[in-house]
């Protein structure tokens, strides 16, 4: 059997791809009065022009479905000091927003109060990949809030990064 064509296993394909570190993500969009998120850290800038970014909801994700359909959202990037914060956008159900401090962006989604930047978007295309969609988003707003270190995920595990 050639590698093309070799079977993976998904633990090895974790531990593998683990090793490659990310920055962490809330993807926020309000339903009327109901403010919306989950945590993700499959967040990329395609295009500057015009300017894309991407990202990879799971498609198991409750949330997603609700926020395709409000069509515009938010990207937080989170701080170092939000490690709490992610914890609570990562589970699923319930009332994930309980404590956390926000206020509607400029195109109504959720800003997360702390975050390091926001990047607001609609929805323009998405694609099945496996076990999750890529979701192709057209940049309307950019701000860019704290100078602290982002929260990084690398190896299954949350961390900083050290400026020297």
């Amino acid at each position: 059997m050639t590698a093309e064509h070799a079977v993976l296993d998904p633990r090895r394909i974790r531990d593998v791809m683990g090793n490659f570190c990310t920055g962490v993500t809330v993807i926020t969009a309000l339903d009327g009065d109901e403010p919306l998120g989950f945590a993700c850290q499959s967040f990329v800038s395609v295009s500057l022009d015009p300017p894309l970014i991407s990202f990879c909801p799971a498609r198991t994700s409750t949330t997603w479905p609700k926020i395709r359909e409000v069509g515009t959202l938010a990207v937080n990037v989170l701080a170092e000091s939000q490690r709490t914060l992610c914890g609570a956008f990562a589970v699923s159900g319930g009332n994930k927003f309980r404590g956390v401090r926000w206020e509607p962006g400029d195109n109504g989604a959720p800003a997360i109060e702390g975050a390091l930047a926001r990047v607001e978007a609609t929805v323009e295309t998405e694609y099945e990949a496996g076990d999750h969609t890529i979701v192709l988003a057209r940049v309307t707003g950019l701000t860019s809030l704290h100078s602290r270190g982002p929260l990084l995920f690398f190896q299954g595990t949350y961390g900083g990064f050290e400026r020297r």
